[in-house]
């Protein structure tokens, strides 16, 4: 049985339910995070509890818990649901008002809480091998990419059109420079640098980005945090996308051609195997 949270109470996940006044439902108003789960450890759960807060209080809404109480409430989802690694995606929206109104609701409108698990899988071997591919597409949401909001229907078009072309992951760009995927950061490779976009209003904030940030600091591997041209994507040795669940998968074609040599290149087999080696010794570690 799934274990879910809903406003204070543990209850199996078929019977968590929220009003269809919930504003998280009519407008999209909330906020929300995936902390991954190692060996039943929520991994840097402090900076996705920071993340969150930065999220709410840009939204105006208020943190309904202390960062404390967010770590009680993750730890016991994780050690009420059977899986030692997990994804547990957290939800914090405005309320539910008794009318459907664009302003913000009073004061007596509590925020929503919602919290469940899934089981965290990762790629398998062969994806590893032979990599992904990836489409291409103008980046066609809002002006705020930094804040993790639950408004997602622009991701989730984009991501259907990698779907529709039967690909793993659409990269984005806007104005002619790489932002991320549509549910991924993505890192390029070009003659031996690893080159990725900085942190902006025009990109969410990943937490495996910096995870791949440190480890090519800390390992000596040439890197640059600079805006990176669609021209420099679109010539790429290797490319490569990264997330909590994707962890550092290549991507061997873009739009139909090969990236580099079309297989997974020695930069991105490098990476993968320190983010092992990390996995292994920190995540699963505490």
């Amino acid at each position: 049985m799934v274990t879910a949270f809903v406003n204070g109470q543990y209850l199996p996940l078929a019977e968590a339910r929220v009003s269809p006044m919930d504003r998280g439902f009519l407008f999209g108003d909330g906020a929300y995070e995936v902390i991954p789960v190692y060996s039943r450890r929520p991994f840097r759960v402090d900076e996705h509890i920071t993340r969150l807060a930065s999220t709410l209080a840009a939204m105006r809404l208020n943190n309904p818990h202390t960062a404390q109480a967010w770590k009680a409430i993750i730890g016991e989802i994780v050690a009420r649901n059977p899986w030692e690694d997990q994804s547990v995606y957290l939800q914090v929206t405005r309320g539910a008002d008794s009318k459907r109104n664009h302003a913000f609701p009073g004061p007596e409108v509590q925020p929503t809480v919602f919290l469940m698990s899934e089981p965290l899988v990762t790629p398998g071997a062969e994806q590893l091998a032979r990599g992904v591919a990836a489409v291409s597409a103008a980046d066609i949401r809002w002006l705020r990419c930094d804040l993790k909001t639950v408004s997602m229907l622009a991701n989730c078009l984009l991501r259907q059109h990698a779907i529709d072309n039967g690909c793993a992951e659409t990269v984005l760009f806007r104005d002619s420079f790489l932002t991320e995927g549509a549910a991924s950061s993505i890192f390029v490779c070009k003659d031996g640098v690893l080159l990725v976009p900085p942190k902006s209003h025009l990109m969410l904030p990943g937490i495996t980005y910096d995870v791949v940030l440190e480890l090519a600091r800390s390992r000596g591997m040439r890197h640059e945090v600079r805006e990176v041209l669609e021209a420099e994507v679109r010539s790429a040795d290797e490319l490569w996308m990264t997330s909590s669940t994707k962890e550092v998968l290549p991507i061997t074609t873009l739009d139909g051609r090969p990236v580099g040599s079309g297989e997974p290149g020695p930069m991105g087999r490098q990476m993968y195997a320190w983010y092992q080696d990390f996995k292994l010794t920190v995540m699963r570690n505490g």
